[in-house]
């Protein structure tokens, strides 16, 4: 195999890689993982490299998200000792003429995904492209309309995540969120309301929930999807505006209990 071979190979196996990660990152991203989080992780379980940063947090507080970790970790070794060997083997066996014409119509497919890989990278097809992903999941996986949450990230044991009402829990209809016990009841702190056509501001002793209202809180991660009635949702761009929430939020916050 001479050098232009093996440069076409390898090109071919680092795209054939990118689409399966891929896949596997609008897998995680269903449960409720940030986009660059979720592609960052699927990563590091196809490549074998390991987690290496507290981020691991994540997969392991879900049980769906462990056995998605383990169903990625067992492709990705699979594919490595016996796709990427049996590619380099056809290549190897093919004769001259053969490979002459087995080039033309791997060069086609290597040019066509390197169009479509340029093609969703514009931002308004990846928008489209979420926006469509997250219809399917509310679809397929939530089913019924329900509060929806989405993990921002881990502090220690407890986390910060974002939730969206859809219905407001019975025993907060109306309640003052001090009157609420979230935090003396459930260690649950709001930091931030953001309402329908607003912008997100700290909450207040007053701060009464509403249908549609997107909350920013810090909690334990089960007790914050049991207490709002939440289920995990397709996970859009809201991790590109999850930064300065996550910087603010220690500063926004305010005493109401």
């Amino acid at each position: 195999m001479n050098i232009y071979i093996a440069a076409i190979l390898f090109a071919f196996i680092i795209l054939l890689y990118w689409v399966i990660s891929e896949l596997f990152t609008v897998l995680f991203r269903f449960t409720g993982l940030p986009e660059e989080k979720a592609r960052y992780q699927v990563t590091s379980l196809l490549t074998g490299c390991g987690f290496t940063t507290r981020e691991i947090e994540m997969i392991i507080s879900s049980r769906r998200r462990r056995r998605m970790a383990r169903i990625t970790m067992l492709f990705g070794y699979v594919f490595n000792i016996t796709i990427v060997s049996a590619l380099v083997n056809i290549f190897i066996s093919l004769k001259v003429t053969q490979l002459g014409a087995s080039l033309g119509s791997v060069a086609i497919l290597l040019a066509a995904l390197a169009v479509i890989f340029v093609f969703i990278r514009v931002p308004a097809v990846h928008s489209w492209g979420s926006n469509v992903m997250k219809r399917l999941a509310g679809h397929f996986v939530q089913g019924e309309l329900s509060n929806s949450v989405l993990l921002l990230d881990y502090i220690g044991r407890d986390s910060i995540a974002q939730i969206d009402l859809y219905k407001v829990p019975e025993a907060f209809q109306g309640v003052p969120l001090s009157q609420t016990g979230l935090k003396n009841d459930n260690n649950i702190l709001v930091m931030l309301v953001e309402k329908q056509g607003g912008k997100a501001v700290p909450a207040t002793a007053d701060t009464v929930f509403q249908e549609g209202d997107r909350l920013t809180v810090f909690g334990d991660y089960n007790t914050i999807c049991r207490v709002f009635e939440a289920r995990e949702r397709f996970a859009d761009e809201s991790e590109e505006a999850a930064e300065p929430v996550q910087k603010q939020g220690p500063k926004a916050r305010k005493p109401f209990e």
